[in-house]
């Protein structure tokens, strides 16, 4: 199964503050806030959902087609993530622009503030997805993940015009989505990927029902944090799967890549959708336990024995023959 994932491809700068932001607000003064928060930690990383997606997607083995528009200063990223199973040929390189940086404080609760500057990801809109289905002999499926508005709403409509199958995911880019444009990239979309508050946030500014949106969409998949998942189809019960148990939280950056990394290599595998569930949660729980979004390792004796802990030797017996 041939699945090209579009996204951004970015450097992290992740900074750790040991004190909580709900403690520097002043509830009065939220109009006119200024500060400085004074930091432990600097960690620089690879990221960008894009990237991140496909890293889990070659750790786990299924060969994802990474699509997306990095700078000239992409060429170390690349050959890291060439060795870990990515196939980087369709990545659109600026002679410009510098690869999208992303700047996030993480604070003692676990809550994020992040700034994002885009700089060669505006060249994704130039990318046209026929190139990279003709490069590779076709495509089964495309996950249209967070990237530049104009490039997400331009692969959404290639892949309706011609019949691919494609996920949609826009994560971080809903604050500055008007209604209508998320109609156009929900609208047929075979799965449907966003967090418990991006589902509400979908529903108020499109002003679709859940039951609506469930009625546009094949699967409706909605991460739950520490809960899990659930997967909805019209007409089916719904599925829900949990998380297995964390040795630690180090750093949650990344945690939603990791997961749909795993969900899609399910798909691609063939096995159920709560097997893909259960694979998803699996290489989530790994990401949490390590700073970074791609520093993890899959070592494939360690991830089999968890995931047997978590979900049962039924289940591992499903995933193990899979799993290289």
């Amino acid at each position: 199964m041939r699945i090209a994932v579009t996204g951004s491809i970015a450097t992290d700068h992740l900074m750790t503050f040991p004190g909580r932001f709900a403690d520097q607000f002043v509830a009065d003064q939220l109009h006119t806030v200024s500060l400085s928060f004074l930091v432990d930690n600097l960690d620089v990383r690879r990221g960008g959902v894009g990237a991140n997606i496909a890293f889990g997607m070659g750790q786990l083995g299924t060969a994802p087609i990474l699509v997306g528009a990095a700078g000239f200063d992409f060429d170390q990223y690349r050959a890291w993530l060439d060795r870990h199973g990515v196939d980087t040929d369709s990545v659109r390189i600026s002679e410009t622009l510098h690869t999208a940086r992303f700047v996030c404080t993480t604070d003692a609760d676990h809550n994020q503030i992040g700034s994002f500057y885009t700089g060669a990801m505006s060249e994704a809109r130039l990318i046209e997805l026929k190139t990279v289905a003709d490069r590779v002999g076709g495509l089964d499926l495309v996950l249209i993940g967070a990237d530049d508005p104009e490039a997400m709403l331009r692969h959404t409509e290639e892949c309706r015009s011609r019949e691919i199958p494609f996920a949609a995911d826009f994560s971080q880019q809903i604050a500055r989505m008007e209604g209508e444009e998320i109609r156009i990239l929900l609208d047929g979309a075979t799965y449907l990927f966003s967090n418990a508050y991006e589902k509400g946030l979908i529903e108020s500014k499109t002003g679709w029902s859940d039951a609506e949106i469930l009625s546009r969409v094949g699967h409706r998949v909605t991460t739950l944090g520490s809960r899990g998942v659930r997967i909805e189809r019209v007409g089916e019960d719904p599925i829900e799967v949990g998380c297995p148990e964390e040795d630690r939280k180090a750093d949650p950056t990344g945690v939603g890549d990791a997961f749909r990394a795993g969900f899609l290599s399910g798909l691609a595998w063939g096995v159920s959708l709560e097997r893909a569930a259960q694979v998803g949660c699996m290489l989530a729980t790994l990401v949490i336990e390590t700073v970074g979004t791609q520093e993890y390792q899959l070592r494939r004796g360690h991830f089999m024995e968890r995931f047997t802990k978590a979900y049962g030797e039924e289940a591992a017996e499903e995933v193990r023959g899979h799993l290289v």
